[in-house]
This record gives structure tokens, sequence and C-alpha cells, in this order.
């Protein structure tokens, strides 16, 4: 029995019920792409990291928003429902989970995007700079 079967895996229903669950919670670079390139983008990105790192680069289309600076008062121009992505430099931050829990407390709808820059850069699409 190797070490990936020693713990059997869940329930079919169980594992459909978590998997699609995540789908509520993120999104990949690939999806974010996709839907900036041939879709009617119905949402706002955000990259939460630092001013300076944004304008080294970022995910074309981005806003900065530092995580810090997530506020009622600078997402009064969006409306209510407007979807925010959330990402930032990758696997190995939480900036994008800390914005997440902010947009969620001021009760907006709010997803990752698994990956961050990393993933982006990883998957080979570009960067805006500035």
């Amino acid at each position: 029995m190797s070490v990936v079967s020693h713990t059997p895996a869940a329930a079919s229903t169980e594992a459909l019920a978590h998997f699609q669950a995540r789908l509520g919670f993120e999104t990949d670079c690939a999806d974010v792409w996709y839907a900036s390139q041939h879709e009617a983008r119905d949402f706002v990105l955000l990259d939460v990291r630092t001013p300076t790192l944004y304008a080294a680069g970022h995910v074309p289309g981005a806003i900065n928003m530092p995580v810090r600076t997530i506020a009622e008062q600078r997402l009064a121009d969006y409306p209510a429902d407007t979807l925010f992505v959330v990402y930032c430099a990758g696997p190995h931050c939480n900036g994008a989970n800390k914005a997440a829990v902010k947009l969620a407390r001021l009760n907006r709808p709010v997803k990752e995007m698994i990956g961050g820059l990393t993933g982006w850069i990883d998957e080979g699409f570009g960067l805006e700079r500035g």
C-alpha cells in the first residue's frame, strides 16, 4: 500500500461537495486570462502587493490595492455585487488571503486567483509594468 492510498479517498459525494465548494472561493490564472481575452470581464482584478512590486510587473488590467488600503471608501465606486478577484506574489504569500478576508468582512464577493503572480508567470502569460 502506497503513502498515497494509505488514507482512503473520501466518498465521491463528499469529494464532489468539497471540490465544488472550492470553486466558490478560488479561480485560477488560466481562467482569469481566458476571461480577460475572450469574454466580458465581469470581475475586478486586484493586485494586493505593494505599489513598488505592482509597478515592477503585474497581471494586465489589475488594479493595485494593497491589503492595508482595502476599505469601504476605496470600494465606493464599485456596485455592491462586484466580484473582486485578488492575488499576491504566489503560493508563498498570504496577502491574497488577507485581502479576501477584508473584502468578505465588507460583504463584497471575492475569489482568490490561486498561484498569484508566480502562477501567472508559470502559465506563460505576460506582465504589464508601470
